[in-house]
């Protein structure tokens, strides 16, 4: 019992500290996400709950995150684009993606593939690390210095003809649907859009403004026009909040930095009743259930979205399992990771539906937790309660936050997120695997983010199979057993050193090392046809093969039956059960290796050989 209530202590104290730590990022990233700061504070109450009470992680803290934001922000944008720029249109469709995404998670936790997204290549995950930072960072720029180009009427008046031709087209498909054929009834046509009034032109160029400047490349290009129309105000509380997160750490970390910046830079502006813009209304009221994105579970409404769903589940996959190898060389613990992705997905899930963006496990949130003294699950359930709390009793004065400030607290974010140790080691890393890093760091930032992460893991799959190939070919070889290491420089295998001299002539022996796979048959093919013509047999060693594939097996088979056309026996010593398996499964045993020439060493192989040999010719 007093070990019972000496854990509950740390996990309230670590619960509520971490959840203090939460409220200023989750605000921060919805605003970011698109769908404002209230979808922020909803997946933080929602996912730290329910990810804590399902998970695989005693001490995880789970929420948004950056990458999820990230890669959440590009899935709105996309969507909300489709829907003709109106976020309440999208919204069922965009919660439907964030849902499934959730539920596939728990798939995947179900499925057992948990255990391995570990084999991540570290520069795939370098690489895209240091993109998300720089998204959040770029991205950010424009609202840190007060600057939002769809309220910039003379940017905005620029678009008025593309806006034009876009509402022309939308009358088009109209008449369309309607069957109305344009050139026999083009009165139709402009009568309708006589309708068209300058406020529907003014929004509709609004929206095309929004398109132009968003994402990336938007707000780099928007870069020179914001800082002709700087707000100072605006830049100054973002400098301000920046200052004071980097300055407070120095003084102590015991207090989180984020949040006295959110405090005190958003009081200051309050009470002294400076005119900055504010966040986004941040409603009261215990979050409602959006229970009308269930009609949008039919295969043909979700089929669009299932890959930006299966994007979001695994990148949340891999962060919040990441999150988990941290808390389990703190804690000295071990967490279940196919646990942890079905807590993970119902998280997610349940978040989705109350109008919260996607989450995963949070490192710094974690790490705050378990240094306050987290414990227990109950650790995380307390911070998602907190948050609730917060926003029922809160709300209205947390709308009341600065924009600008939440601009300041997302840039300390981008710059801390980048892998910095991935970027000093970039000097002595082999130059193929910076080069993987730096396509997925550019793909990510100037293209997509799931694009780039796939063309990347290819890219590094690559690269392993190429290296494999190359260590099989160059370990294996093919050898006379008549002054190999005099002529050579290559070492007889220690059971090859007494191998009867009357024999050494006519007798070589393969040695294969490693897995023989797609990627080393063309070498084995090329040491294959090293074998001269003065050779009778040939003694394949496959002692250290431990696994062969469809593309070795069959570049076997290859190599057996040149060697048979050639009149040269094959013997093979050490076979292991998976490529004796494959090998009698096509027949190349018995058909082209009898069972009598298979050997489990290579004395009893040459044993054979100087008891047969003369009976075999």
């Amino acid at each position: 019992m007093k070990g019972f209530f000496r854990h509950l202590k740390g996990d309230i104290f670590g619960g509520l500290t971490s959840g203090v730590v939460a409220l200023p990022l989750a605000l921060a990233f919805g605003v970011s996400s698109g769908l404002g700061p209230s979808a922020g504070l909803y997946g933080a109450i929602f996912i730290s709950f329910f990810a804590a009470l399902f998970g695989g992680t005693n001490t995880q803290i789970s929420g948004p995150t950056a990458p999820m934001t990230a890669v959440s922000m590009v899935v709105i944008a996309g969507i909300i684009a489709v829907n003709d720029g109106d976020v309440t249109k999208a919204l069922p469709a965009i919660l439907t993606v964030f849902v499934l995404a959730g539920l596939i998670q728990i798939g995947l936790g179900a499925l057992g593939v948990g255990k391995y997204i570990k084999y991540m290549p570290y520069p795939v995950i370098s690489g895209f690390m240091t993109a998300i930072g720089l998204m959040i960072l770029i991205t950010q720029l424009l609202p840190a210095l007060g600057y939002y180009p769809k309220e910039d009427a003379e940017y905005v008046n620029t678009f008025k003809p593309v806006a034009e031709e876009v509402i022309l087209d939308k009358i088009l498909k109209e008449e369309a649907g309607e069957g109305i054929l344009v050139l026999e009834d083009f009165e139709e046509t402009i009568r309708r859009a006589k309708k068209i009034s300058q406020e529907d032109i003014t929004s509709e160029a609004t929206l095309q403004a929004g398109k132009d400047s968003g994402g990336v490349w938007g707000a780099i290009v928007s870069l020179p026009r914001a800082i002709a129309n700087v707000n100072m105000l605006e830049l100054i509380l973002c400098l301000i909040t920046i200052v004071i997160i980097y300055g407070f750490k120095r003084i102590t970390t015991a207090i989180p930095s984020t949040l006295v910046a959110l405090l005190i830079v958003s009081g200051a502006a309050y009470g002294l009743s400076l005119d900055y813009r504010p966040i986004e209304q941040i409603p009261s009221g215990f979050p409602i259930p959006n229970l009308g994105i269930f009609t949008e579970f039919k295969l043909g409404v979700i089929t669009p979205y299932v890959f930006s769903a299966l994007s979001l589940a695994f990148l949340g996959a891999i962060d919040s399992l990441l999150t988990s190898v941290v808390a389990d060389n703190m804690t000295k613990t071990k967490h279940n990771p196919n646990k942890e992705l079905v807590g993970q997905g119902i998280g997610n899930s349940i978040a989705a539906i109350f109008g919260g963006i996607p989450g995963a496990g949070a490192t710094i949130r974690t790490v705050v937790n378990i240094n306050s003294g987290g414990k227990t699950k109950l650790s995380g359930m307390i911070a998602g309660v907190l948050l609730l709390v917060i926003l029922l009793a809160l709300g209205p004065v947390a709308s009341q936050i600065p924009a600008a400030v939440l601009a300041g607290i997302l840039i300390t974010v981008g710059i801390g997120v980048m892998d910095y140790k991935g970027l000093k080691a970039i000097p002595s890393m082999p130059k193929v695997e910076v080069a993987i890093m730096l396509v997925v760091m550019l793909l990510s930032v100037f293209w997509d983010l799931v694009y780039a992460v796939g063309i990347g893991l290819v890219l590094a799959s690559l690269l392993f199979m190429k290296k494999m190939g190359d260590l099989t070919a160059k370990d294996s070889s093919v050898d006379s057993l008549k002054g190999l290491e005099k002529d050579t420089g290559v070492k007889n295998w220690i059971d090859e050193i007494n191998f009867p001299e009357n024999l050494k002539e006519e007798v070589y022996v393969k040695h294969l090392n490693g897995p023989v796979f797609f990627g080393a048959t063309t070498e084995l093919q090329q040491l294959a046809q090293q074998i001269p013509a003065t050779a009778t047999h040939v003694i394949l060693r496959m002692d250290k093969v431990p696994y062969m594939d469809q593309s070795g097996v069959y570049t076997l088979e290859e190599i057996i039956l040149s060697l048979e056309q050639r009149n040269i026996r094959t013997f093979v010593t050490g076979l292991q059960n998976q490529p004796g398996y494959l090998m009698k499964r096509i027949d190349i045993i018995p058909d082209l290796i009898p069972e009598k020439h298979l050997f489990e060493n290579f004395d009893d192989c040459v044993a054979y050989i100087k008891n047969n040999v003369a009976d075999i010719y």
